[in-house]
């Protein structure tokens, strides 16, 4: 039991510097892309859109799995750093000459010609990703979120100020472009910096063979993923109006905001701590539950309830011209619900060394999916039908993930399912209740969304002391001593004051 609380206490601080990092830096983007949503507009976002599955699939590429097999080995030294940096540098260099060379074909697909000079500018992107990832993928393996946190500010900070900047000078696309390069580029500067790590002249052939044959599934499966995740920005950018995509592109950036504060902390930090404890069957169970049912207790309600609040939130943040956003934010919601989950389902096929499966389980998805996809095109109902595709098959992928993450800790699909649908009905509940507030309630914007959010609260909070839910008196444990932690820190500056 003394190990088990080691092991939650180590997740936990983790996790929370995780969650600081990600949400201070989504929260830092989030008002950057409200400001840029008020002076661009949707055709703007919308010719981001259209690249970003490009740089995507490239900063994918990039990592090539390697970091993910560096984090999961238990000792790793700077040879094996080295050895990861050139691959990583390698691969960037040839995919930025495959990206420069093929933008006139992207430009002529999407039949937009800004897009050739667009495309070849942010495909930088992936020489300062390959500089970052090693030092990163440092600081992971002793889950020092807390230095990481520092340089997302500072990075998110200074690339939002140039790029709105440049929107006000009417540079348009440009400041959005912009935005992600200096961002990434101040990202790879400071990791090198602090973290006081440079490459050294050597390369271990060893090294890198071990790293691939764990990796190469990996890459295989990130890429499967990450092509249909971006997937919707090529069809809608091909089938619709470059505004279409805009209040797509839009929505999704603002869900995104939200829910990568929750899935990538989740993922960052349960990844390296899980493997610590790979060997120990018992452990890893013990976290891995605690996990999943805390997570959902604390990511539905979140998700769910920025769906129902988004038809005020949206219109009173970005203006009335981006109203046609609403319904595609409130679906992504809806789509997204279930990221964290999968998340730590995968997480633990990676932490087995189930590579293997990984790869495997994506491909059957994306078989689901592109039924999906082929199916929401010959509805032809817009983009809508394609968001709805999404939450169809995030849902089907649930019973996927937790089949075969199950079977390697005895932890399956049913129970997993169960420890997961109070607080699922039980957010849905929430987010009905406050969306029809929402409609019925005839005031001002901003009084709609407080009264939503305090209903909301009390709502789930009140039901969830009623019900008696373990999750809830387990994430007030958690919380309490750094809230007292806070309140002992503003109390002492008070006193030091008088």
């Amino acid at each position: 039991m003394k190990k088990n609380n080691q092991l939650t206490h180590k997740t936990l601080k983790g996790l929370i510097w995780s969650f600081i990092d990600l949400m201070a830096n989504q929260g830092i983007q989030f008002i950057i892309l409200i400001i840029l949503a008020r002076l661009l507009v949707p055709e703007h976002f919308g010719l981001l859109g259209m690249v970003m599955i490009f740089v995507a699939l490239s900063q994918t590429l990039v990592d090539s799995g390697f970091s993910q097999a560096l984090i999961r080995e238990e000792k790793v030294g700077q040879i094996d750093y080295s050895t990861t940096f050139y691959v990583n540098l390698s691969l960037s260099l040839i995919i930025f000459l495959m990206i420069f060379n093929l933008a006139p074909l992207v430009s002529g697909f999407f039949n937009e010609p800004q897009l050739i000079e667009v495309l070849r500018v942010i495909s930088l992107v992936v020489l300062f990703q390959a500089i970052s990832i090693v030092p990163r993928t440092i600081l992971i393996r002793k889950v020092d979120f807390k230095t990481q946190t520092k340089v997302s500010i500072t990075a998110s900070i200074s690339s939002g100020a140039i790029a709105i900047s440049m929107a006000l000078l009417g540079l348009g696309v440009w400041s959005l472009i912009f935005r992600i390069l200096i961002q990434k580029a101040v990202e790879a500067i400071l990791l090198l910096y602090i973290n006081k790590w440079f490459p050294t002249f050597e390369f271990s052939v060893y090294s890198f063979k071990k790293f691939f044959t764990f990796s190469w599934k990996l890459l295989a499966s990130s890429l499967i993923d990450t092509s249909y995740r971006n997937i919707y920005y090529v069809i809608i950018g091909r089938m619709y109006t470059t505004g279409d995509l805009g209040y797509y592109t839009n929505a999704k950036q603002f869900r995104d905001a939200i829910n990568q504060g929750i899935t990538r902390s989740i993922q960052r930090v349960t990844y390296p701590v899980l493997s610590s404890v790979q060997t120990e069957e018992a452990k890893l169970k013990y976290g891995f539950k605690k996990l999943i049912r805390i997570t959902g207790y604390v990511s539905f309600p979140m998700m769910l309830g920025m769906a129902a609040i988004a038809q005020h939130l949206i219109v009173l943040l970005m203006g009335e011209h981006w109203e046609p956003a609403v319904v595609y934010f409130q679906l992504l919601c809806v789509a997204a619900i279930l990221y964290p989950m999968h998340a730590i389902n995968l997480n633990i096929l990676k932490v087995k060394g189930r590579s293997d499966l990984f790869l495997k389980i994506e491909i059957l998805k994306k078989v689901i999916t592109t039924i999906a996809i082929i199916l929401a095109i010959l509805g032809n109902i817009g983009v809508v039908g394609f968001i709805l595709a999404a939450i169809v098959t995030t849902h089907l992928a649930l019973f996927i993930n937790t089949y075969y993450s199950g079977k390697e800790i005895d932890y399956g699909t049913n129970e997993q399912i169960r420890d997961l649908l109070p607080s699922y009905l039980l957010s849905f509940i929430m987010a009905g209740v406050i969306y029809l507030l929402g409609i019925f309630i005839p005031f001002h914007s901003m009084l709609v969304i407080t009264f939503q959010i305090f209903v909301g609260a009390l709502i789930y909070v009140g039901i969830s002391r009623l019900l008696n839910y373990k999750e809830f008196y387990e994430v007030v444990r958690m919380i309490k001593p750094y809230i007292y932690k806070l309140y002992s820190s503003l109390l002492k500056k008070k006193n030091y004051k008088h």
